[in-house]
């Protein structure tokens, strides 16, 4: 059966580096991006130079109507997916809630909450083998933010993540008996460009020190741990969460 892997934001970072390491695994990729069309494709074309097969499909994750066009695409372009990885999210710079905007807190809410979520569902509804689906397999990423609540810098991102958390320990109960698994990740520090975003592109150099392993992790760590959770070597695995932080 052929094994097809959506990841959501997969232009750049770790779901880009996920997308290469799963297309080595056999995997047929699709490459969820919203805005940069030339990352997406790079991806694409290097998975294909690489002998792999890789299509690229735009849509906002916050919107409801984008996502299903999204799936549905995949459904008439490639095939029916069998693992998912959630791993679209967004921050915003530093701030104390005291000075967040109910405008900040509904666009991050919307990708990193609600994006998830309606993702989660259109694969359920075709993975489930109550549905007709052969199963399968769904990897969320958080962060470890949603452990330590990242104050002074970004409660709000860290609170989406705590969502996420919740989200897969209770979809993992749900659709247990369906055959497909949920699980996820929760990065730690990760050398890629979310800290930038949020305004300190060198955040890893100053609290690195506070892991016991005294550095920042890579993209292909994180990336290596989706993929051996969405594997059958992880087939008794679900409702859990995995931190690749260091020991943190």
């Amino acid at each position: 059966m052929k094994k097809i892997l959506l990841i959501t934001g997969a232009s750049t970072g770790i779901g880009a580096v996920t997308a290469t390491l799963a297309s080595r695994a056999g995997y047929c990729v699709c490459i969820n991006y919203l805005r940069n069309h030339a990352a997406a494709k790079a991806v694409a074309s290097s998975i294909e130079k690489d002998g792999g097969e890789a299509y690229i499909f735009q849509a906002d994750v916050s919107d409801e109507t984008q996502v299903k066009s999204m799936f549905e695409s995949i459904d008439r372009e490639v095939g029916m997916i069998t693992a998912l990885v959630n791993n679209a999210g967004i921050i915003e710079p530093q701030q104390k809630l005291s000075e967040m905007s109910a405008e900040r807190l509904h666009k991050v809410f919307a990708t990193n909450v609600v994006g998830s979520f309606l993702c989660a569902r259109e694969a359920v509804n075709r993975m489930s083998t109550r549905k007709g689906g052969a199963g399968g397999s769904i990897v969320n990423v958080s962060s470890m933010a949603a452990k330590y609540g990242a104050p002074f810098e970004y409660i709000d991102y860290a609170a989406t993540k705590g969502a996420v958390d919740t989200m897969t320990l209770g979809l993992a109960k749900e659709i247990a008996e369906e055959n497909i698994r949920v699980n996820a990740v929760r990065p730690g520090i990760i050398y890629t460009d979310i800290h930038a975003k949020a305004g300190e592109p060198d955040r890893i150099e100053r609290v690195k020190v506070f892991t016991p392993m005294k550095r920042g992790g890579q993209p292909e760590e994180v990336a290596n741990a989706i993929l051996w959770l969405l594997s059958d070597e992880a087939s008794y695995i679900t409702g859990t969460l995995l931190d690749v932080s260091g020991g943190r």
